[in-house]
């Protein structure tokens, strides 16, 4: 299971952005009546493994702004589910929907390790 860390703030935000010049970064912005939404999140809680990477959670039907801004700040079209990688306050990767996966985590973390 993940230890989410609720962005629900532009504040945490910041902590996230500041966060990824030292550490792997993720963003999952979660829609709490989506199927879809519902079964990303099950996916990557049940085959979450990556120690060291900070996972946020982001409720995007209560923080819809804040998603917004998410978007905007990293120039990456909303979606619904969708996560974000963040690295040296970056969007290095980005997916949505059924593409969102541990193992494509997994990929786009060892790439940019080289």
């Amino acid at each position: 299971m993940i230890s989410w860390i609720n962005l629900d703030s532009p504040s945490v935000l910041e902590e996230a952005v500041a966060a990824s010049y030292t550490r792997d970064v993720v963003i999952f912005k979660h829609s709490t009546t989506c199927s879809i939404s519902h079964m990303a999140k099950l996916r990557l809680d049940s085959g979450w493994d990556l120690d060291g990477v900070l996972p946020y959670y982001l409720d995007l039907k209560t923080y819809r702004s804040l998603s917004q801004a998410v978007s905007e700040r990293f120039n990456v079209h909303h979606e619904s589910p969708q996560i974000l990688m963040l690295k040296n306050g970056e969007c290095v990767y980005d997916a949505s929907h059924f593409d969102i996966s541990v193992d494509e985590l997994k990929e786009t973390l060892a790439w940019h390790a080289r």
